[in-house]
């Protein structure tokens, strides 16, 4: 195991170096660009999201514990899809000399995701309140 894991570092650390060098050749506004952009990834995360994730956790405490594992899982699909989908709802990018562009019912599209979700996490907390509370749980037709 430690021969895979010193093998994965070498090539990890090839592969930052091989960046590195490439960033450096590019022009100076560039590099400020991917600097700026990478740092604001940084307190993004650390600033925004790690915070929330947290208060989310310690928020979740006060639940049922029945009710915990679908909402986590909820979260845990709801969260970075809505992230990944924030350019496309929010039209980033639209042009008004190409229609073609962001030429889609976004927002519906990711009600129906979410709306499947929830309903999902719905079916699977109340599967695990009529569990815990020694209901038998209806499972498949024999």
């Amino acid at each position: 195991m430690r021969v895979v894991r010193a093998v994965l570092g070498l090539l990890g650390a090839g592969a930052a170096g091989y960046g590195v060098l490439r960033l450096l050749r590019l022009p100076s506004e560039q590099v400020l660009a991917v600097l700026v952009w990478a740092f604001g990834g940084i307190v993004a995360h650390d600033g925004v999201l790690a915070p929330l994730v947290v208060g989310l956790g310690l928020a979740a405490t006060a639940l049922a514990r029945w009710l915990r594992p679908s909402l986590v899982v909820l979260l845990v699909v709801l969260g970075p899809l809505t992230l990944v989908a924030v350019p496309v709802l929010g039209r980033f990018g639209a042009r008004s000399d190409n229609p073609t562009l962001l030429d889609r019912p976004y927002l519906a599209g990711w009600l129906v995701v979410v709306g499947l979700a929830v309903a999902v996490a719905a079916v699977t907390a109340l599967r695990a309140r009529r569990s815990s509370s020694g209901d038998p749980v209806p499972g498949p037709p024999a």
